[in-house]
């Protein structure tokens, strides 16, 4: 006669089988630290003060540095958008990222594994905030699709260009956007505008998960990619961020737009640190921010947006791949610290999973590197035989810049500004890196934009 097992074997089984996959032993959901990665949109390396910037009044991004780890080499994984977030989001440098155009509406397969889904594994809730650009509303590529419970924004990056767009979208739902008349400051000129500010919205939807998720009891992972100061350079007059820089006597007038997009993010970013001392998780609660590429222009003379670093956005000199990264996490990283590890977006997947507990969860195949060594300054930091983009490569601190076979060479350990090449000095060095290179690309699986978008009726 057969027997029903008792209720002291069964409870054991059902607390194992709901555990979370890499759960490490004595931990619990609660106890694995919430993760907010905010990625602006083209906010130059020189831009912020704590990177030497003196233009641009950042007050509170500077004091996150001072509270945390400040990169001095920490690299987007291309020099624009969608390759450069298919890179972060799939662990997988470009040369086998599945995204590696920037048409804005090339979607991720529906195999690729990412960030959101590898954190899923851990128990947390996920959320995005901002622009996907990995896929529009509906697709296979939708953010909804690929690990997150919640996106709201811009799916089609090109939709993302527009600050005055008529709606939004939550999980591939039309969300939209109404408001008064306003005065706008658009390129340095003022305009008159209807509708809310996109920004304003993705910021409070972005507050409004934290809150929830806090409330909630279980980890969560925010993934801010915000579109400022992306694009259309536009800033409500009556933002506070607009009255520093109105009057400045700048050519041209829409670095003082920039200017007031990147202050405004910065007070954003502060109110974000104020909201995790509120709710009292402060100190369980990791946030990262950085660029997702270079700037857009580099503005000589008056921002120097890019530092010291040569070029911008679109190029794949320092000055279009090098980005700012800063990471706090109150009680777990040491204070007031400066690294010069060479990483990238890639190894972004590969350092999260390690925070959640879910290493085991990261594809094999993929290129990222965990950098938690570095970050909590303890255990032995594994670092990249090389990083690779489409036409550079960083071995060391040997910079290879063009096709292979046309390489020129630099040496960033005294020439950050890539202005002596020594390739025919080092033709061994260099012959090394077009090797490198060669293996690193690997043609794309065949994947088409699905050729909408449906965001804008301005087409910009």
């Amino acid at each position: 006669m057969s027997r029903r097992p008792s209720l002291s074997v069964l409870l054991p089984v059902a607390l194992l089988l709901a555990w979370p996959l890499g759960a490490s032993a004595g931990e619990s959901p609660a106890t694995r630290p919430n993760i907010i990665f905010i990625m602006v949109d083209d906010m130059g390396y020189g831009d912020l003060g704590c990177y030497g910037g003196k233009m641009i009044h950042t007050p509170q991004i500077d004091k996150m540095a001072s509270e945390g780890i400040r990169f001095t080499d920490c690299y987007s994984g291309d020099s624009v958008c969608a390759p450069a977030r298919s890179t972060l989001m799939t662990g997988y440098h470009i040369g086998k990222a599945p995204i590696r155009g920037n048409n804005g509406g090339t979607p991720l397969f529906p195999e690729d594994v990412t960030v959101a889904e590898v954190l899923k594994k851990a128990g947390y809730v996920t959320g995005g905030f901002g622009k996907w650009g990995l896929g529009n509303e509906g697709s296979i590529g939708a953010a909804e699709k690929q690990g997150f419970d919640t996106f709201f924004g811009y799916y089609n990056q090109v939709h993302a260009h527009d600050y005055y767009t008529s709606h939004l979208f939550r999980n591939s739902e039309r969300v939209e956007l109404e408001g008064p008349e306003h005065n706008v400051i658009s390129y340095g000129k003022r305009e008159k505008r209807t509708g809310k500010y996109a920004h304003y919205a993705i910021f409070e939807e972005t507050v409004k998960f934290i809150r929830e998720s806090a409330q909630s009891g279980k980890p969560f992972f925010c993934y801010a990619p915000w579109t400022p100061p992306h694009s259309k350079m536009d800033i409500p007059e009556d933002d506070p961020a607009w009255a520093l820089y109105k009057d400045k006597p700048w050519d041209p007038e829409k670095a003082k737009v920039v200017a007031a997009m990147d202050t405004m993010v910065d007070r954003q970013v502060g109110e974000i640190l104020s909201l995790l001392e509120e709710l009292g998780i402060a100190e369980n609660t990791i946030v990262f921010f950085a660029s997702d590429n270079g700037a857009s222009r580099a503005y000589p003379g008056l921002l120097d947006s890019s530092g010291k670093l040569k070029g911008y956005k679109n190029k794949y000199t320092e000055g279009g791949i090098r980005v700012p990264m800063v990471v706090r996490w109150p009680g777990k990283i040491e204070a007031g610290r400066e690294s010069s590890l060479p990483w990238y977006f890639p190894d972004v997947m590969a350092t999260l999973a390690e925070l959640a507990g879910v290493s085991n969860e990261v594809p094999e195949d993929t290129d990222g590197i965990s950098v938690v060594p570095t970050l909590l300054g303890k255990g032995d930091q594994k670092k990249h035989d090389y990083l690779f983009w489409k036409k550079a490569i960083r071995m060391g601190k040997w910079k290879g810049l063009g096709k292979p076979g046309e390489l020129a060479l630099y040496d960033l350990s005294s020439d950050i500004g890539e202005t002596n090449d020594l390739a025919a000095k080092h033709p061994d060095i260099v012959a090394k890196l077009t090797e490198l290179m060669e293996k690193a690309w690997i043609e794309p699986r065949s994947q088409e934009p699905d050729g909408k978008n449906t965001g804008t009726e301005q087409g910009h």
